[in-house]
């Protein structure tokens, strides 16, 4: 018999770990995503019950899934609406052989996430339906803690995944991997819809904290799933190594106080190296294929960044160069906006200055605080201190978070106190002009 704690363990490293893997091989053969969930959680509230009694199976996976398969039979013999569900319950009972009790539970069952990823990220479902959908199906995270992870009440997080969930069932969206014509679109929004998944963790949009570690690890494990899944697929690759070199610098991007660091500032000797060793071999090995994109330049840029031994020691010409490559595949101000800041350091700020201002009359740039910070920035190094205080009042003013507002307000006291003192030196220059 298990000791109580390590079952429990146990219960929970399977269900977080193979929860989307045995999720997505019940939609396959449920086809009905609440009816397939439903039935897991009832099929972990027997394993917390009779594991106790009996001690792990030999394989908790494949049990779980057939436990699952009968409380499916069990509730949709119980739906009031059962003349209705005659189809749905001749087709399970197809399953009752599979579920049989004196027949030996298999430890192996075919890998059904891919469909189910393509799924959740249908174009028929809106963006944060995607991110929601994908996080509680593929990364079992709760309600709660995607509701947490966005802001949202529970109930109302709750209700948009039944919305989604319904949607799904009613307009008959196929739980499959789309046709050869349709796959690169739609590739490129589950990969999408990971790394905005990344980016909420990695710098929160708004809350207390800047850092939300179980998005940021959970949107990592889905990169591992994804090149698993299709290790064909370069992009794939390269957003993997992208997260992965990114997360490399998590520990040292805040203080023991929680105030944030600056990348020039940050100490690298906090820097993880086992992610950015298996991050930089990823990206070799992808890019040597020859069919690079948007991903994979921009890991390449962050490899950049954590080879270097120090911020000064930065190769910013290649930086500056790899992002001119992406400009050119993805023709977006954001990307322009960093390009500017990394010709600024490879060239000079003046030069940069020149390419943020032709973006000045670009749609939605009025309320893009990174484009007001880089402008502060490059303003404030080529000596226009005035100009530089007015983009920083401005980003601080479009700040969501609190510790990225505290973190632009010092910068903006030190500029006013570099700001005070020459004003000071002025005035002492007429005077003793004067005298």
């Amino acid at each position: 018999m298990e000791p109580l704690y390590s079952l429990e363990q146990a219960i929970e490293k399977t269900v977080r770990e193979e929860w989307g893997r045995i999720l997505a091989s019940l939609v396959k053969t449920l086809r009905d995503l609440q009816l397939a969930e439903d039935s897991l959680q009832d099929a972990i509230e027997v394993a917390l019950l009779k594991w106790k009694e009996t001690g792990l199976p030999h394989s908790p996976s494949a049990w779980l899934i057939k436990t699952a398969h009968r409380k499916a039979i069990d509730r949709v013999r119980r739906a009031q609406n059962f003349e209705r569900k005659q189809t749905e319950l001749t087709y399970l009972k197809e399953l009752e052989h599979y579920c049989s009790d004196d027949e030996e539970v298999g430890t192996e069952f075919p890998d059904k996430r891919l469909e189910l990823i393509f799924t959740c990220c249908h174009p028929a479902l809106e963006e944060k339906t995607k991110i929601a959908l994908t996080l509680r199906t593929l990364g079992g995270l709760t309600v709660e803690e995607i509701a947490y992870a966005f802001l949202d009440k529970p109930s109302a997080m709750a209700q948009r995944l039944v919305r989604a969930k319904r949607k799904i069932k009613l307009t008959a969206i196929p739980y499959e991997i789309p046709d050869v014509a349709k796959s690169p679109e739609r590739l490129s929004s589950v990969l999408s819809v990971v790394y905005l998944i990344f980016n909420e963790g990695y710098s929160a949009s708004s809350g207390d904290n800047l850092i939300k570690v179980d998005l940021f690890q959970e949107a990592i494990r889905l990169g591992r799933i994804l090149r698993a899944l299709l290790p064909d697929e370069t992009e794939v690759a390269g957003l993997l190594a992208l997260m992965l070199l990114h997360f490399s610098r998590s520990h040292a991007r805040l203080s023991s106080e929680g105030e944030m660091i600056a990348l020039e500032e940050q100490n690298r000797d906090l820097w993880d190296k086992a992610f950015i060793s298996e991050g930089i071999t990823l990206l070799k090995d992808t890019l040597v294929l020859g069919r690079v994109g948007p991903y994979q330049l921009q890991a390449a840029i962050s490899a950049l960044h954590a080879e270097a031994s120090s911020w000064n020691a930065t190769d910013w010409a290649q930086i500056s160069a790899l992002y001119e490559l992406l400009y050119a595949m993805q023709p977006s101000p954001v990307v322009k906006v960093n390009h500017a800041v990394a010709v600024s350091y490879s060239q000079n700020a003046e030069t940069g200055l020149v390419m943020l201002d032709e973006l000045d009359l670009v749609n939605g740039l009025e309320i893009y605080q990174p484009f007001y910070i880089a402008k502060a920035d490059l303003l404030y190094r080529s000596g226009s201190l005035e100009e530089a205080r007015l983009m920083y009042l401005r980003a601080i003013e479009l700040s969501t978070h609190e510790v990225e507002k505290n973190f632009l307000c010092s910068k903006l006291a030190k500029l006013d106190l570099e700001y005070d003192i020459e004003k000071l030196s002025s005035l002492n220059g007429i005077v003793q002009n004067d005298v």
